[in-house]
C-alpha cells in the first residue's frame, strides 16, 4: 500500500515539474509579444501559425508561401517577384522589426509604403525596399553597394562595417519611418539613414533604375511587403508599432 502511495506521489511530482518547466526559447519568445512590448504599442503582423493579415501583392489570395516551424517561408517557386506578399493593413509612421534568414544565395526584401496601382505589376516598382541577400555565397553577378544587405535597394548604401549573420542563421532587421525620415537597422546597429521626397531623393531616383518607374517611392503610406525572389527565405517575429 505504501509503495503504491509513494509511486502515486512520484507521478504527481513529475506532472507538477513538467507544468512548471520553462518552455524552450523558440516556444516562449518567437511570434509573441512581451507585456512590455504590448504596453509600448507593438502589434504582431505574423502569429507563427497562419497567414492571417497577409495576401499576395495585387491579389486577394496568397500562394507561394508556407508556415515552417513558426516561420513565414517564401518558397521561391514563382520566379522573379511572382509571389510577393503584403499586409492587409497600411502604415505611415512606424517602427517595424523582424527576423529573417535565407537559403544559400538567397535574395529577398522588405517593402514599405507599398500601394497597388493598375499601372504597376511588381511591388518593387512602387515601394522602397530594405534589401535582403546572402552576400557570401551569392552566385550571380557581383553585387554593387545598392544591392547588398540592409541597403535601400539601388538608392542608399548600408554601412560596409555592418554585421551580417552567416547564411542559415537569423538576422534582426528594423525599419523606422517617421515623416519621411527612414532608418535601416541590422542586428542592433543603424546602417542606413535617409529622407524621402527631398531633392537628394529625387536626384538619386533620376540616376538609378527608378527613372523608369515614376511612382517609385512617392506614396506617403502603404502596406508592408515581403519579397519572394526565387530562393527560400524565412521570416519570424514580425512586429510593428505606430509612431
Amino acid at each position: 500500500m505504501k509503495k503504491a502511495l509513494y509511486f502515486s506521489s512520484f507521478i504527481v511530482l513529475i506532472a507538477l515539474f513538467m507544468q512548471c518547466k520553462p518552455k524552450t526559447t523558440t516556444e516562449s519568445t518567437n511570434n509573441v509579444l512581451t507585456a512590455e512590448e504590448t504596453a509600448q504599442g507593438w502589434k504582431l503582423l505574423f502569429d507563427g501559425a497562419t497567414f492571417e493579415g497577409w495576401r499576395n501583392f495585387g491579389k486577394d489570395s496568397l500562394v507561394g508561401w508556407t508556415i515552417d516551424s513558426g516561420n513565414l517561408l517564401a518558397l521561391g517557386q514563382g520566379g522573379d517577384h511572382a509571389n510577393d506578399i503584403i499586409t492587409l493593413d497600411e502604415f505611415e509612421n512606424f517602427e517595424l522589426s523582424l527576423e529573417w534568414k535565407t537559403s544559400p544565395g538567397g535574395n529577398s526584401g522588405i517593402f514599405f509604403n507599398a500601394v497597388e496601382d493598375t499601372s504597376v505589376e511588381a511591388i518593387y516598382a512602387i515601394a522602397p525596399e530594405y534589401q535582403i541577400v546572402d552576400e557570401v555565397t551569392w552566385d550571380g553577378d557581383s553585387l554593387n553597394e545598392g544591392q547588398k544587405a540592409a541597403a535601400c535597394y539601388d538608392m542608399y548604401f548600408a554601412d560596409p562595417s555592418k554585421v551580417l549573420m552567416p547564411v542559415g542563421e537569423f538576422n534582426v532587421s528594423k525599419i523606422v519611418v517617421n515623416y519621411g525620415h527612414v532608418e535601416h537597422w541590422l542586428n542592433g546597429t543603424m546602417v542606413v539613414e535617409y529622407t524621402m521626397w527631398t531633392p537628394e531623393w529625387d536626384s538619386l531616383k533620376s540616376l538609378r533604375k527608378w527613372k523608369d518607374f515614376p511612382l517609385y517611392g512617392t506614396a506617403h503610406k502603404g502596406h508592408i511587403g515581403l519579397q519572394d525572389h526565387g530562393k527560400k527565405t524565412w521570416f519570424r517575429n514580425i512586429k510593428i508599432r505606430t509612431l
